[in-house]
């Protein structure tokens, strides 16, 4: 795919979604490998943990991402006949815990914040675990401070979300770039006023449909993602 930066000039605030953006979720895989016989399970059980995460926002409702995705698996060994014990519920959340870093976040990481970003992440999961994910995948001296949907009680991509980290941060929304690999994320960034940023990952793609807005930067990976956040910040110094 093409990269493309749309904007000539650079984001006060990079806004960094984790699961699967930063951290690597084919840790899971040999759990439904283990338990479904297929590790390509793990997607489907991904793509119906984000799916009833948005329909309780929609829906006015809420239950803590980890619950959520210990219920999600529940439901997809029932739609697949399959018997699901406790161990294999805290196998789930144990690996949930220790997913590692993407072999090109740290250094775009590093980047980054050597250029003079400030840098944050804003997650679905809910915070308050210690040590965090970003810091067993030794991420987290990188960012300024993270941010949890559990503020709000609202699942990404609400639009509330987004607001929490602005407001946080005493910036706007249009001072703040999401960078995520999942399109349903920057699209939620962008429809209140932040730029979103599009880091392709395996099983992820650009929905190319009309009033779909498409990402202000698409990158092959953050590597890309960084040359293209700091070549205009090099071009105003």
């Amino acid at each position: 795919m093409a990269e493309t930066a749309q904007e000539s000039t650079s984001p006060a605030v990079i806004v960094f979604d984790v699961n699967e953006t930063l951290l690597d979720i084919t840790h899971l895989a040999p759990l439904f490998d283990r338990v479904f016989g297929d590790k390509a399970v793990l997607r489907e059980w991904f793509a119906q943990l984000v799916l009833y995460s948005q329909a309780l926002t929609l829906a006015g409702l809420y239950t803590p991402f980890g619950e959520l995705g210990a219920g999600a698996l529940r439901m997809v060994a029932d739609i697949h006949k399959v018997n699901l014990a406790e161990p294999d519920i805290a196998e789930l959340k144990e690996r949930l815990s220790t997913m590692p870093a993407h072999a090109d976040a740290a250094p775009a990481l590093a980047r980054l914040r050597d250029a003079g970003f400030r840098l944050v992440t804003l997650t679905n999961s809910a915070g308050g675990a210690s040590p965090t994910p970003l810091a067993t995948a030794g991420l987290s001296q990188f960012f300024e401070r993270s941010f949890s949907v559990d503020a709000v009680k609202q699942f990404k991509p609400a639009p509330d979300t987004y607001r929490l980290v602005a407001k946080a941060l005493a910036v706007e929304t249009s001072d703040l770039c999401l960078v995520a690999c999942h399109l349903w994320d920057t699209i939620g960034a962008q429809a209140v006023g932040c730029r979103g940023a599009w880091v392709a990952r395996s099983h992820n793609a650009i929905l190319p449909a009309p009033g779909v807005p498409l990402p202000d930067i698409v990158a092959s990976g953050l590597s890309s993602l960084a040359d293209q956040l700091i070549a205009p910040a090099d071009r105003r110094g």
